[in-house]
């Protein structure tokens, strides 16, 4: 593992997904998901999110259409927060969600946005 890319790494999934998911994720690994936690963190944010042709607002919009795409709930919701964090607005995730719904079917839509009401729902409730 290259040291350098994985502090990169870890600084930019802090920054978007929140120091305290992080920590909670990568104190919480154990012998079986330690090295997939070294993966994600070195390689998804370090080598990827970290690179300089998209600025991490670009890439939350690009990860929110994938992620809705391939349906996958648990990751959309934590994007979704680290959407919010990299600014993004509700309406302009609302617009993100609409077009899966049209390029990915329906269905996927419908599950991308009831994931975003609950996390707009969550975030409420702590202002």
């Amino acid at each position: 593992m290259d040291r350098e890319t994985y502090d990169k790494g870890l600084e930019i999934r802090r920054s978007v997904l929140g120091a305290e998911y992080v920590d909670a994720s990568i104190n919480n690994a154990d012998d079986f998901t330690r090295d997939l936690q070294d993966l994600v963190t070195t390689y998804c944010w370090g080598a990827v999110w970290g690179r300089p042709g998209l600025d991490k607002r670009t890439r939350s919009f690009l990860n929110l259409a994938m992620i809705s795409a391939l349906n996958r709930p648990h990751e959309l919701k934590l994007h979704i927060r680290g959407a919010l964090n990299n600014g993004i607005t509700r309406d302009e995730i609302k617009e993100v969600l609409l077009q899966v719904g049209i390029y990915c079917g329906v269905p996927a839509s419908i599950d991308s946005f009831r994931v975003a009401r609950a996390v707009f729902e969550e975030e409420d409730a702590k202002a």
